[in-house]
């Protein structure tokens, strides 16, 4: 059972074990980050399908986002439609980037959106006195974001082969679902059982996928 001892304690050491780790991550960028194959087009169904698991888990700052969706999803009523239009306006984007339009600043409005949907998620007032069409508000912002995300992973496949870009497609939306999916489930089991005592857990993983936005935000803006 949740207590407020607990909750701060838990709070503190979660929210700080997140900014040290993500500090390190997000500073750390390597260059092979958000390619599962050494940054090499992919040649075959296999490859396609392998970099598309891999984009949304590998890049810290896309899987904060998908995570966040996730987790939104469980707490504005009638949310589970936010993750279908995210994933949607992913394929949207692919497709935007590899007809060869250029989206201004993608990586600052990728790293801006976590900062957005960590703080939304972090707000008490989502669940308890959402305002008027705010679900319909969080899917508009999770159509452009996922158009954005699904840009940058567009990177990965430009110059590849219908077979391994089919491939590569179906890959990305098949994580990206599960991970919506299970943390959707995973977040409405919390918020069936302990209701608003539950509030501690939600805000503590919204301050740290803001964390990890503006940590990326910083290293796009002064790289």
């Amino acid at each position: 059972m949740f207590n407020l001892t607990v909750s701060q304690r838990w709070f503190k050491i979660g929210t700080l074990s997140t900014v040290v780790a993500i500090a390190f991550l997000g500073f750390a960028r390597q260059a092979m980050a958000h390619h599962a194959i050494g940054g090499n087009t992919p040649a075959n169904f296999f490859e396609g399908f392998t970099s598309g698991l891999a984009h949304p888990i590998i890049g810290l700052d896309h899987f904060a986002f998908v995570v966040a969706i996730g987790a939104i999803a469980a707490v504005v009523d009638r949310g589970i439609y936010i993750p279908t239009v995210f994933i949607l306006g992913t394929l949207l984007g692919t497709g935007i980037h590899l007809q060869a339009v250029n989206l201004p600043s993608p990586e600052i409005i990728i790293s801006a959106s976590v900062v957005l949907f960590g703080i939304l998620l972090a707000l008490r007032n989502i669940r308890v006195n959402p305002p008027k069409f705010y679900g319909i508000v969080l899917a508009a912002l999770a159509i452009v974001a996922g158009i954005f995300h699904g840009y940058a992973y567009g990177e990965s496949i430009v110059g590849a082969q219908m077979t391994p870009l089919v491939a590569y497609l179906a890959g990305f939306a098949i994580i990206q679902s599960l991970v919506n999916t299970t943390i959707w489930a995973i977040s409405q089991v919390i918020l069936e059982k302990f209701s608003d005592r539950a509030f501690p857990v939600t805000r503590s993983l919204g301050l740290a996928i803001s964390t990890i936005g503006v940590i990326f935000l910083t290293a796009s803006m002064i790289g």
